[in-house]
């Protein structure tokens, strides 16, 4: 039998490189899925390549209440139920130190990763099927810190803080709550933050970040994926609470 044979599951960010390959994991092994992003341009060609009747979309911006509460209503609407939330959705911001890093990018980076991340289990949770799981994007991150990301960083702790409280929330209806705590992975966002600390120079960054990871390389999308299903299958049925490493051993 497939691990989530018969599961319903919500991905934000779903269109983003992790978000998909998790959404395509996830219907290899009989779930069906509700991508949640911004661009429906980039939804639209995600469900296209997951080419599957089991696959759907909705355009949100996970900062908005009204917009969250779409997509759970929609998620109910399409499917009837939710066994599985992956609150993945988040932004990178820029690379500045604190005394330069702009108010309005920081601003916004706490609205999507943070508050975004707190709407979605506001309006999901009283639509969770009781033993279901949430699992939470934080990242490195949000167990330390880093030169240059403040509002990234800051915003990591946070979803972490907002993963111990929710699951010693839902902990009597036997939901469980965790984070994924990834190493740099090897896609857009990382691109993005390689020039943001070395502008015209990425692969150089690159290079510098790898050398900070024991197994001496990024993580793929494909290996992230493998960690949110065997938090979302029952697999993990008795771990909740939890940060997940899963870091090449970066905090060893």
């Amino acid at each position: 039998m497939k691990k989530l044979e018969k599961k319903i599951a919500v991905i934000t960010g779903g269109s983003g490189s992790i978000g998909k390959t998790v959404a395509q994991l996830f219907l290899d092994n009989g779930a069906k899925v509700l991508l949640v992003d911004l661009d429906e341009k980039l939804l639209k060609q995600a469900v296209e390549e997951l080419d599957s009747k089991n696959a759907d979309y909705c355009v949100a911006d996970v900062s908005k209440a009204d917009q969250v509460k779409h997509y759970a209503d929609h998620a109910v609407k399409l499917y009837g139920k939710v066994d599985i939330f992956f609150n993945n959705a988040g932004i990178e911001g820029v690379v500045k130190p604190v005394t330069e890093y702009p108010e309005e990018i920081f601003d916004k980076v706490i609205a999507v990763n943070v508050k975004g991340c707190w709407l979605g289990n506001k309006f999901m949770v009283p639509i969770l099927k009781n033993g279901g799981s949430i699992i939470m994007s934080s990242s490195v991150a949000g167990v330390g810190g880093s030169p240059g990301v403040s509002a990234y960083v800051a915003s990591k702790h946070a979803v972490v803080g907002l993963m111990r409280n929710l699951a010693l929330e839902l902990a009597p209806r036997k939901i469980r709550v965790n984070t994924i705590n990834p190493s740099p992975v090897d896609n857009r966002m990382m691109r993005s933050i390689e020039e943001g600390f070395a502008p015209n120079h990425g692969a150089e960054a690159k290079k510098e970040f790898e050398h900070t990871i024991p197994l001496g390389r990024y993580a793929e999308p494909a290996e992230i994926a493998q960690l949110v299903l065997f938090l979302a299958s029952d697999d993990s049925r008795f771990i909740t609470g939890t940060t997940q490493l899963i870091d090449g051993g970066m905090n060893a």
